[in-house]
């Protein structure tokens, strides 16, 4: 195992890190989050609109075609609001002006949305069908416009001129390039580009809702975290865009009366996976609660209020969890089982599935039954899962229990004196 450490920690650790670290998928990543609110404001009124109460249903019949106006505006536009944020984010991080990026890479969006037809804006691509198609657009729209301005293929006003008319000029050259090609690709050669992006997509779509899938992610992320990579953060910029498409159509779903087709939606593994934090280390710092090393009591007790609301890093690095070979091996297992567990539990029927997005310090129990809408089975699990990650732990902690005792009362070695 300290072999396998040392191998990590030379040759994968520093190339993951860049990859974590790219300014692409960092603005990808902070695009996501930006969006984050709306999904949980949305999530709110589908709670309302479906509470699972016996006659609930009838009681807000009148009123459900009102209670779905925010479900819409939120997740019947979120392409649109993902588009809007990434273009944001990577035009601060390239040293553009960032509402001017942010407008540019919406127009673009917006622009190969129309029915040329009708010409109106089609509402299908402004939902979660279009979440690639956005992140591809915003990357490309503000890449150009940072092209443009490195290159001075912009029109400079002079300097007395007000700033917001400057960039407003700045933008311009690049904006008109953007619109005719991306007009003439769409229109007059007919391409279609939602269909293409999601085409290139379509593996990892279907993937990450089957069990070896989410299996492989589960271990990624732990491994990732388990050598000192925040592994939520460097896998977010691929799967979080699924895992939102997910949610959504889990909503849409709900909203006309249809099963919910996605397991891993938004919430399955920050909720049901995550107990505690990555890793589920609630059931660690309750295993460690009476530990008889000292130093293991005490990182437990200071780490498990904030473990509640599902920050581990106090005991991921107290103890410590990351690089230590004997905690390594549980912090994953955990993962992979209740992955597995929570999976086959909503694949068949048991559990519902998430078609809620609650911020992800909400507490255990509490996350798991709002995630799936009221669903009380989801607690009694979330409660049950506390105790299955404690018994993974129970043996390895009490193995790493002994060992630093044992150091602790071992004689230390006096080197003999010369003569």
């Amino acid at each position: 195992m300290i072999a396998v450490t040392a191998w990590l920690n030379r040759w994968l650790v520093p190339a993951l890190t860049a990859l974590s670290e790219n300014t692409y998928l960092a603005a990808i990543r902070a695009g996501m989050v930006a969006v984050v609110p709306l999904t949980i404001i949305g999530g709110l009124f589908t709670v309302v609109a479906y509470l699972p109460v016996g006659g609930w249903d009838r009681l807000v019949a009148p009123w459900l075609s009102l209670l779905q106006i925010p479900v819409t505006a939120t997740f019947g536009l979120l392409a649109v609001f993902v588009c809007f944020a990434l273009g944001y984010e990577l035009g601060q991080r390239l040293g553009q002006e960032p509402a001017v990026s942010a407008g540019l890479a919406t127009l673009v969006f917006l622009l190969i949305q129309v029915d040329p037809a009708e010409q109106k804006l089609g509402m299908d691509g402004l939902g979660s069908r279009g979440l690639f198609t956005a992140i591809v657009i915003a990357v490309v729209a503000v890449r150009t416009q940072k092209f443009f301005a490195e290159r001075h293929w912009v029109i400079r006003l002079p300097a007395d001129v007000p700033r917001v008319v400057q960039d407003s000029f700045l933008s311009l050259v690049p904006m008109a390039a953007l619109v005719l090609g991306f007009w003439a690709l769409r229109f007059l050669l007919g391409v279609d580009l939602d269909r293409a992006v999601q085409t290139a997509f379509k593996p990892l779509v279907f993937a990450l809702n089957t069990l070896p899938g989410i299996l492989v992610y589960a271990f990624c992320v732990t491994l990732l975290w388990s050598v000192g990579i925040n592994g939520d953060n460097a896998m977010d910029a691929l799967v979080a865009p699924v895992f939102l498409q997910y949610l959504a159509a889990n909503v849409e779903a709900l909203g006309a009366g249809q099963p919910l087709p996605y397991v891993t939606a938004y919430g399955f593994f920050t909720v049901f996976v995550n107990v505690g934090g990555t890793g589920a280390t609630l059931g660690l710092a309750l295993v460690l609660w009476k530990s008889r090393e000292p130093g293991y009591r005490q990182v437990s007790r200071l780490s498990l209020p904030t473990q509640v609301f599902q920050i581990n890093e106090p005991i991921f690095f107290g103890l410590p969890i990351v690089l230590n070979p004997v905690f390594m091996v549980p912090y994953v297992l955990n993962a992979l089982c209740l992955t597995a567990a929570t999976y086959l539990l909503m694949d068949w029927g048991l559990i519902r599935k998430p078609f809620v997005n609650v911020p992800w310090t909400t507490p255990p129990v509490i996350g798991h039954y709002l995630v799936t809408g009221g669903d009380w089975r989801a607690a009694l699990w979330g409660a049950s899962s506390i105790g299955l990650a404690m018994l993974v732990y129970y043996p390895f902690a009490r193995a790493a229990e002994r060992q630093r005792l044992r150091s602790q009362t071992a004689p230390a070695q006096v080197p003999p004196r010369p003569e």
